[in-house]
């Protein structure tokens, strides 16, 4: 049995990003509680007829209709699902709007330090391939240059942090 609009409606009320089952199904699924539960990644999940979905995509799919094959969370907080947070992506704009890794040492996502030219190098990868946009003296240039191709390049999925 595939999940619908209409069964999603039937079993559950939305209020400000949140799921609470409307009528009791199971020991664990009381009407008036909290639906669902935090999974070790940081996303609420919730089960139906045995099969665990998130509760983002039972979200949009409440407000919306149908289930893209891919969401994104617009601020990149895995617990905020309210529908104006959510949109839907390709696997390329999901990973746009990614945050900084906590590998990077230039605190600036697409900057990083190029020892040979003893320069910051900013690149931005558009459609699959990485572009040099050029290397820089001052951190906050490069970081000024960045964020303009990323802009201008990603449009919207665009995530400075």
């Amino acid at each position: 049995m595939s999940i619908t609009q209409e069964l999603v409606k039937e079993l559950f009320e939305y209020k400000d990003g949140q799921l609470f089952w409307k009528k009791t199904t199971s020991k664990r699924s009381i009407a008036g509680n909290l639906a669902g539960y935090l999974t070790k990644r940081g996303y609420w999940r919730v089960s139906i007829n045995y099969k665990h979905y998130y509760t983002h995509r039972i979200v949009f799919l409440m407000f919306h209709g149908h289930l893209p094959k891919l969401l994104d969370h617009i601020d990149g907080n895995p617990l905020n699902n309210k529908i104006e947070n959510l949109r839907a992506a390709t696997s390329a704009e999901n990973v746009r709007n990614s945050k900084l890794r906590n590998t990077n040492k230039s605190g600036i996502k697409g900057v990083c330090w190029d020892k040979q030219h003893k320069k910051w190098s900013v690149t931005i990868m558009v459609s699959g391939k990485n572009y040099r946009i050029g290397r820089f003296k001052d951190l906050g240039l490069a970081q000024l240059a960045i964020e303009e191709a990323r802009n201008k390049y990603h449009k919207e999925f665009a995530n400075h942090g």
